[in-house]
């Protein structure tokens, strides 16, 4: 028996044979030409077909990971349209006189390594996309179809990395699970394969594909990021009962459904859902969600080619809080910067995004901006149950600023005869370590809290969250963490608002009791994790 380890990014055991990725590669070669323009006709075509593909792959994704989780395939489409990246192609091609192959495998190694040499982590990862476009240029370009099939039987795939197009296009079917060599936490095959519910192991290291043959028996631990090759009967035992409990409390969970949140003695917490757009509402309802604790408004900024009108947003918002039917949906104002950015925002070049211009910063000082968006939210607060909650304070100065715009904004829907709810619940994001500590002079000032554990995790640690290489130093249990949660919990309470937690670490169940006893109200997770976290609730007696 061989065992490898990686990191798990979807927590689940599959049992099966190997099947190694075998991806085509195609020999690109330097040829002499001719005739440029016939090259460049070429190319034309090889393109046209490319996006044609990567339409279809988009479709497919759309329907079985979501609109956010597409929208990497709309990125492929904008990129193959690249004027820097077309304009290097064709001029290699007509100033070196050589066949289209060549030209297109030389600009893919000339951008890969320009991004992967940027200091923004979410440009880096751009070094992965540009070569997955021009490797599919090329394929059509050689008129070669890259098939891998399976067969009939059900398999582990094991490849070096998985391109997104290459994990949407992996018959669900017939996966049980894919491992890779290399890759990130962060990368978006891994949230694919989250968000597509394949168990999934990434970074099993250099040593990985070498020890494998196609047929090899093998079990993945998702929960734990272990591969066993070739198991011993022991281990085989061991994972199958795992495997045959962990199937068994997923079908316990769904007979939670209806159920209460509420502990043995008696103390009730609302469970909502974490969501990108509206097209994940439907999830958040048939995982029994009370409502949504954060939508992230931001994606309606990311998926568009410039600043959403007021009416974009507020047909959205106000399909949101339609569908809700009346349960809270809270939505977060735009928290662009960072590793989200939009070009239309002309954002300058930043050594140190994560603690630069986003977020409130961006509204605060782009006030025809924030306006815009206020008035969309509070135009669609008279349809439903709508809380608004600003994110990256760091000071009183800034919510003084926030509430006078608010207060500006309902003026002017009255003025205009334009109907709004008096009765929006406003709240602050503590994300930051600053937040926090001045959580008592917030707290008279709004309705309630939602914790942002993400960035109060990389704040505190001073760890950026996007470095994989500091994984091992994040510890997102780490005691001023929660010294500092627990302290806005208390200055919440003592002033009369409430408090929720809408960060990855609302859904670790190994700190959900100690949440409750912190005096925490809300937990936002993902939707899957909704009935997961209610029955840890259920599950506790807090009295003891």
């Amino acid at each position: 028996m061989k065992v490898f380890t990686g990191k798990g990014v979807y927590g689940a055991v599959a049992i099966g044979k190997i099947s190694i990725f075998k991806r085509k590669e195609v020999a690109v070669k330097r040829n002499h030409v001719e005739d440029a323009k016939s090259e460049i006709m070429r190319l034309a075509k090889a393109k046209a077909s490319a996006v044609k593909q990567l339409e279809e792959i988009y479709e497919k994704a759309l329907k079985e990971v979501g609109e956010e989780n597409a929208r990497i395939f709309e990125t492929h489409m904008m990129m193959i349209e690249d004027e820097d990246y077309n304009e290097s192609i064709r001029n290699i091609i007509e100033t070196q006189k050589v066949n289209a192959e060549y030209a297109v495998a030389v600009t893919a190694d000339h951008f890969a390594e320009m991004f992967s040499s940027m200091e923004d982590s979410y440009m880096r990862e751009r070094a992965a996309d540009v070569k997955d476009i021009s490797n599919r240029i090329i394929r059509n370009l050689d008129l070669e179809e890259n098939g891998n099939a399976a067969g009939n039987e059900k398999v582990i795939i094991c490849a070096d990395d998985l391109a997104p197009s290459e994990t949407v296009l992996l018959d669900k079917n017939m996966v049980l699970a894919f491992v890779t060599a290399y890759g990130s936490s962060n990368s978006h095959t891994a949230i694919l394969a989250r968000n597509m519910n394949i168990p999934a192991v990434i970074g099993a290291g250099d040593a990985f594909l070498d020890a494998l043959e196609d047929g090899d028996d093998a079990i993945v631990d998702g929960f734990t990021g272990e591969i066993f090759v070739n198991p011993d009967e022991e281990t085989s035992e061991r994972l199958l009962k795992k495997q045959k409990e962990d199937e068994e409390k997923k079908k316990l969970l769904e007979e939670l459904k209806g159920k209460e949140n509420v502990t043995l003695d008696g103390k009730k917490i609302n469970i909502y859902a974490n969501i990108g757009s509206v097209d994940n509402i439907g999830a958040a309802r048939l995982n029994d969600a009370g409502g949504i604790g954060l939508f992230r408004s931001e994606f309606l900024y990311l998926e568009s080619n410039d600043y959403p009108t007021e009416e974009q947003q507020f047909d959205a918002y106000k399909k949101a809080l339609e569908s809700m039917a009346g349960k809270k949906v809270i939505i977060r104002t735009l928290d662009i910067g960072a590793d989200k950015k939009a070009d239309y925002f002309g954002l300058e070049h930043e050594e140190n995004p994560a603690m630069g211009y986003r977020a409130i910063r961006i509204c605060l000082t782009r006030p025809e901006i924030f306006k815009t968006q206020l008035r969309a939210l509070y135009r669609a607060s008279a349809y439903g149950n709508l809380g608004i909650m600003f994110p990256m304070i760091t000071s009183v100065s800034e919510l003084e600023k926030i509430l006078d715009f608010c207060e500006e904004v309902k003026s002017g829907l009255r003025v205009d005869g334009i109907e709004y709810s008096e009765n929006v619940e406003l709240g602050v994001m503590i994300e930051t370590p600053a937040a926090a500590l001045i959580s008592d002079r917030l707290a008279p000032m709004v309705d309630f809290f939602s914790v942002g554990t993400n960035d109060l995790t990389q704040y505190t640690l001073a760890c950026d969250r996007q470095n994989a290489k500091l994984e091992g130093f994040c510890d997102t249990h780490h005691e001023a963490i929660l010294r500092l949660i627990r302290m806005s919990a208390e200055n919440a309470h003592k002033h009369g608002a409430w408090i929720g937690i809408c960060g990855e670490l609302a859904a670790d169940t190994d700190l959900t009791e100690t949440f409750l006893r912190m005096g925490i109200d809300e937990l936002s997770v993902s939707p899957a994790f909704v009935l997961k976290v209610r029955d840890v609730v259920r599950n506790l007696d807090l009295r003891a």
